[in-house]
């Protein structure tokens, strides 16, 4: 593939390709040959890899926790409520905006810390080995200039792989972690200011350690992390930053603080604040609402000014002249002065666009096959080992990278003429007054001319695609189809190791090198008068979007990264034609990572075929439960022999026992999950009171004597006037020494249980750990009352049960739990469809959504496990079986 016969030179590729002699029809005809072949195997790679994922093993998965983005309408919650007045409200609302355009502000700040030190280490590597390469091409000693650039790379990335294993989190983009954490799954450490600093750190290593990753990535997961942490004004990882600002303590306010910090990520990477609204509509939130639309919008113009900015000072001197919107800027697309016939893209050239599209869906599709088998690998065989092994898949894949680069360089690239022989440039390549442009690389080539594979590789990578859309004829079809095969297989091979890196720039990157071929394809095969810096930006839009699968956010991120907004129609035209096209093979390859990793992430919407199911097919019937006056006893022992987040707050009301012995389905419409439960009931009941009669309190003895056996004429007692007497009636004080059993028969699990309210977990040890109880001689008015404020103080990490001390407590003290219940729970009824209880669990954030029935009585409750794909599937098939 190399020109080396053109004039004989073996080592310097020498070959003067000027004017004429570039390369003939034939040769030009033949290599694209070559490549629609490469896309036929990629193909079926696809296909065939995708089919075999299938029946893979699945992978070992951890039980996530999920997000309480539901909020808890308690007695707390409603003295502040009550509380509150218009003027606190406008105060708060005051608050939250500062700390919106705080999270802005901070997030450009991290933009300019991480883009300032890439470019000062990539610049000081560069311009040593390059004056290396310089004179060893005349002395012979190239492989001393290779080992001065392994050592650059290998140290930076030891750095960014050393500040991985202390944080594990920061590997890769964070962009899958942080859709499942606005999903409503909780990953540990996440949203930590340890996983920030090793996050923001590492990326500038990794970049500047020449592997083929992104830092726009890792920009966003930075902001998310900014925007959880800034407003709770406290640190796990630093005990002493601590202030005393008990508001924003919940997962429903940090979910919209991330939210528009994940934005301000996008918008300072990019400099599209539109585009990373978007990206955090589309990509990130599953609960969106509008008042949080214009503070995420705000939130991201604050970064993208911030950024703007300091940037054009600190490179331009020209304070506040705002020349750099963001850390990857396209540039302007336009025509040569003069040249009429000049156009960036006509109709015609949307049938290319439409073709581009499917070829870029078909390479994204191919690109997250690998990238998937390699990730398996890595869980399989690289995980489980020692942390060290990471350090050396690491270091291995750094050494790979930067000798590939070297030697492509060195015998790979074309000699080409500094002055471009076509009249149609865009950026001219010779200054007359400042010389050589300073990123074209003269590598292993004579005066005059440049080697263009060295160009693309010994360049940062934002310089490389500025070259790429921007620079006309200055790189030749071969060197254009070799650095797309080795970038995208490089790439591939480095997404996943434990380095933070992101995936934007390598598929930009790559997308436009197959662009680029694309467009001198075109030219000079065909003839067609094309501009190629458009088709180099259409197939960088393609490949990126047939990895991950993005649409609307990525349409406008483009287009603000341009702008030109006459590129707005063939850019999503390319990117839903590469969307279909991947889709028919695999999902994103975010989305991917989220299922190795094994998160319940809860797609928009389910399959229509999910209808045949309802509430009763999917919910979990085995419940744990507790009473509105319980025993710390019994608390005890649910806390600790169960790994619930939320219990039921029941009652067992007996005249609606009376009502469910009538048989009537309406009345109580899980029947055909009870057969005799009726007399188990009884017969539990009663060893419950055998077991409260050794108490020496008359209460108790009364609420378990015998009900008096009811007269006939009672039973035509006017029902309506038994359920207005009862419907203020306050909740019984049953106090049950025997807390649900897991020995319990099925029927006994299914006992008539009028449902009041939910409790977390997190509630009852917070409870139990500041004495809020009563003896069983008292009342429960005598019971302490904690105020919003102290049921929130240890947000966000409350205290297990295993760290209390027994010795503190009275196992025979009462817990109302009443006044700290949910008494207003999102609930479905046992026949909703499976569609209607998925719409209502994701769009309302919530965590536990009981099943009542007509009766009042809880007969299960379903969480987000229960919606998942694979859980409503092997639903689906017993269904089938069934029937």
């Amino acid at each position: 593939m190399l020109k080396m016969a053109c004039c004989g030179s073996c080592l310097c590729c020498q070959c003067c390709c000027r004017d004429g002699e570039t390369r003939t029809p034939e040769e030009l005809i033949n290599g694209f040959r070559y490549q629609a072949l490469f896309i036929l195997v990629a193909v079926t790679l696809a296909i065939l890899g995708e089919t075999h994922d299938e029946e893979d093993e699945i992978l070992p998965r951890k039980d996530y926790e999920s997000l309480d983005y539901d909020r808890c309408i308690n007695d707390p919650y409603v003295e502040v409520l009550e509380g509150m007045n218009n003027k606190k409200a406008k105060k708060y609302e005051a608050v939250k905006w500062m700390l919106v355009f705080a999270i802005g502000v901070t997030t450009g700040l991290v933009g300019l810390f991480v883009d300032f030190f890439v470019r000062l280490f990539s610049q000081l590597k560069f311009k040593l080995v390059e004056k290396s390469v310089t004179e060893c091409t005349e002395k012979g000693c190239l492989a001393l200039s290779l080992l001065e650039l392994l050592a650059f790379n290998m140290t930076f990335v030891f750095i960014a792989s050393i500040l991985v294993l202390i944080e594990p989190v920061a590997a890769g983009s964070g962009i899958p972690e942080i859709k499942s954490y606005l999903n409503g799954v909780k990953i540990p450490g996440i949203v930590r200011l340890r996983t920030f600093l090793c996050k923001a750190i590492g990326v500038l290593f990794t970049v500047a350690g020449g592997l083929f990753v992104g830092k726009e990535g890792p920009m966003i997961h930075s902001g998310a992390i900014v925007g959880a942490g800034l407003p709770q004004f406290q640190s796990i990882t630093f005990k002493k930053i601590h202030f005393d600002f008990p508001y924003f303590r919940s997962d429903r306010d940090k979910r919209d603080f991330v939210s528009a910090g994940a934005a301000a990520g996008v918008a300072a990477a990019f400099g599209a604040p539109i585009g990373g609204t978007l990206f955090s509509l589309e990509e990130g939130s599953s609960f969106w609402n509008q008042a949080l639309t214009w503070k995420v919008l705000f939130c991201s113009m604050s970064a993208t000014f911030t950024l703007n900015f300091f940037r054009s000072g600190i490179n331009f001197n020209k304070w506040g002249s705002f020349q750099l919107p963001g850390l990857l800027n396209f540039g302007e697309f336009k025509c040569p002065d003069g040249d009429k016939n000049c156009h960036l893209w006509t109709a015609v050239d949307l049938a290319f666009f439409v073709l581009m599209g499917i070829v870029g869906g078909l390479l994204g599709a191919l690109f997250n096959c690998i990238n998937r088998r390699l990730s398996k690998y890595r869980m399989r065989n690289v995980h489980p080992k020692a942390r060290f092994i990471r350090l050396l898949e690491s270091l291995l894949v750094c050494m790979a990278t930067t000798v590939v680069i070297f030697l492509a360089s060195m015998t790979l690239g074309e000699c080409r003429d500094l002055v471009s022989p076509t009249t149609n440039n865009t950026t001219a390549l010779v200054s007359d007054s400042e010389g050589v442009d300073a990123t074209i690389k003269q590598f292993f080539c004579p005066n005059k001319t440049y080697n263009d594979m060295a160009t693309l590789f010994f360049n940062p990578q934002e310089v490389a695609i500025h070259q790429l859309f921007h620079q006309d004829g200055t790189f030749s079809p071969v060197t254009l189809t070799i650095f797309f095969v080795l970038y995208f297989l490089l790439a591939c091979w480095t997404y996943g190791v434990s380095v933070p890196s992101g995936l934007f720039v390598p598929s930009l990157l790559c997308g436009a090198a197959f662009g680029r071929l694309v467009a001198n394809v075109l030219k000079v095969n065909i003839g067609i008068d094309i501009y190629s810096g458009t088709f180099a930006l259409i197939g960088a839009a393609a490949f990126l979007g047939g990895v991950v699968r993005m649409t609307i956010s990525l349409t406008v991120i483009l287009i603000e990264s341009t702008n030109e907004i006459t590129y707005g129609l063939p850019i999503m035209i390319t990117l839903m034609v590469a969307k279909w096209t991947g889709d028919f093979f695999n999902h994103g390859l975010y989305d991917i990572h989220i299922q190795l990793r094994g998160v319940p992430l809860l797609e928009w919407e389910t399959e229509v075929e999910m209808d045949k199911l309802t509430a009763s097919d999917i919910m979990e019937p085995n419940l744990t439960y507790v009473y509105p006056h319980t025993r710390i006893q019994s608390l005890v022992c649910i806390l600790r022999t169960t790994v619930y987040h939320a219990f039921p707050v029941v009652t067992e009301n007996r005249e609606n026992e009376k009502d469910f012995m009538k048989g009537n389905i309406l009345v109580s419409n899980n029947i055909r999950f009870k057969k005799t439960n009726v007399l188990t009931r009884a017969g539990e009941q009663r060893r419950r009171c055998q077991s409260m009669k050794s108490y020496p309190s008359s209460e108790l003895r009364n609420v378990c004597d015998e009900p008096a056996v009811a007269e006939p004429g009672e039973e035509s007692q006017d029902m309506l006037q038994q359920m207005l007497e009862r419907r203020h009636a306050p909740y019984p004080n049953l106090y049950p020494d025997q807390s649900p059993s897991e020995e319990w028969t099925m029927e006994e699990r299914f006992r008539p249980l009028t449902f009041h309210g939910l409790i977390l977990r997190s509630q009852l040890v917070n409870l139990l750990i500041r004495g809020v109880c009563y003896a069983e001689n008292q009342s429960s008015a005598t019971q302490p009352r904690l105020s919003y404020a102290e049921m929130t103080e240890d947000y966000p990490r409350f205290p297990d049960i295993h760290d209390l001390d027994l010795a503190l407590l009275d196992p025979h003290m009462i817990i109302d739990v009443t006044p700290y219940m949910n008494p207003c729970p999102y609930t479905v009824s046992p026949n909703t469809h499976v569609s209607q209880v998925f719409n209502l669990f994701r769009t309302m954030g919530l965590r536990h959504l009981p099943v009542v029935n007509a009766s009042g009585e809880i007969v299960g409750i379903i969480t987000r496990h229960n919606l998942t794909h694979e859980f409503l599937l092997a639903k689906l098939r017993q269904h089938y079986i069934t029937i």
